[in-house]
C-alpha cells in the first residue's frame, strides 16, 4: 500500500522504497475519497515509469473537484465515473494511451467491436470499439456529455477556487469543535471532510444531520484499510461542490452542535 503520513499527505519518499523492476502495475488515487489528499501524480508518473510500470489512476474523485490534464500528468490509464461528475449513474469513461489500448485484446464480445469475423478467426476493430461491445448506454452518455459540458461552462479553474475556500471555511468551523476529530488535513486537498465525533457512531450522526437537512455519508468509504491506519472503523463524510454555499456549512455545524448534545 502507497504510505500515508498522520495528515493524510502522500509520503512520496516511502512509496519509492516500494517500486521495484518487478512492479509492473502502480493504481493509485488522485484524490483521496476519505481524505480528499491530491496525490502528485506527475512525479509518480516518472516514478513507476522509471521501473517500467504502468500507472493506472482513479480519478473518480478529482475529475469533479480540480482541473485534470492527462497528458501533461502522462498516466497510462485514468478512469471517472459519471455520477460524481454531476451526470448519471451506469457510466464511467476510461482514458488510456493509444498505443497501449491497441495492444489490449477486448474483455467481452458484441456488434461493433469486430473488423472481421470467419469460421477460424477473427479481428478487432480499433481503439475504443474493441472495447465497447454491444449497445452502449445511450441516454447516459448523452446525460454525462451535458454534466460535462455544464462543468466547462462554469469553468474548472473557477469550481476549483470555489471549493477550495469552501473547504478553508469548513475546516475552519468544524475544527473548532470539541466533540470532532477530522481525519485528513493534509496541504492542498480537495473539499472532502472526514471526521468522527466523540461517543458516536457515525451512523447515528449522519442519522441526526438528515433530520436537520443535511447529508453526508456515513460508513467506511469502501477504503476499510485506509481506516485502520487512523484507529478507526468508519467516519462521516461532508463533501463540497460547486454548489454549496457557506450557509451550507453553518447549517452542517449547527446540525452537528446538536447532534453533540443528543450524544454527550
Amino acid at each position: 500500500w502507497a504510505p500515508v503520513r498522520e495528515d493524510g499527505s502522500f509520503d512520496f519518499e516511502a512509496f519509492e522504497q516500494l517500486l521495484t523492476p518487478r512492479t509492473k502495475i502502480v493504481a493509485i488515487t488522485q484524490m483521496s475519497n476519505v481524505l480528499g489528499t491530491v496525490t502528485p501524480i506527475k512525479e509518480i508518473a516518472r516514478a513507476a515509469h522509471a521501473v517500467g510500470a504502468k500507472l493506472v489512476v482513479d480519478g473518480c474523485q478529482s475529475a469533479v473537484h480540480m482541473p485534470v490534464d492527462v497528458r501533461d500528468l502522462d498516466v497510462d490509464f485514468f478512469v471517472v465515473t459519471g455520477h460524481k461528475l454531476y451526470g448519471p449513474t451506469g457510466i464511467g469513461i476510461l482514458y488510456g494511451k493509444l498505443d497501449l489500448l491497441a495492444q489490449m485484446p477486448p474483455y467481452e464480445g458484441g456488434g461493433e467491436m469486430i473488423r472481421e469475423v470467419s469460421e477460424d478467426r477473427v479481428t478487432y476493430a480499433t481503439p475504443p470499439h474493441r472495447f465497447e461491445a454491444g449497445t452502449p448506454p445511450i441516454v447516459q452518455a448523452i446525460g454525462l456529455g451535458a454534466a460535462l459540458d455544464y462543468m466547462n461552462s462554469l469553468g474548472r479553474e473557477r469550481i476549483e477556487a470555489h471549493e477550495r475556500e469552501l473547504s478553508a471555511y469548513a475546516h475552519e468551523v468544524l475544527g473548532a469543535m470539541n466533540s470532532l476529530r477530522i481525519i485528513g488535513t493534509a496541504a492542498g486537498k480537495g473539499a472532502i471532510i472526514s471526521f468522527e465525533m466523540k461517543n458516536a457512531h457515525p451512523h447515528d450522526v449522519a442519522t441526526v444531520l438528515d433530520r436537520y437537512g443535511v447529508a453526508v455519508r456515513a460508513g467506511t468509504h469502501c477504503a476499510q484499510p485506509l481506516l485502520a491506519r487512523y484507529e478507526t472503523t468508519a467516519t462521516c463524510r461532508a463533501s463540497l461542490a460547486l454548489y454549496n454555499t457557506r450557509a451550507d456549512v453553518d447549517r452542517l455545524a449547527a446540525a452537528l452542535l446538536k447532534a453533540q448534545d443528543l450524544f454527550a
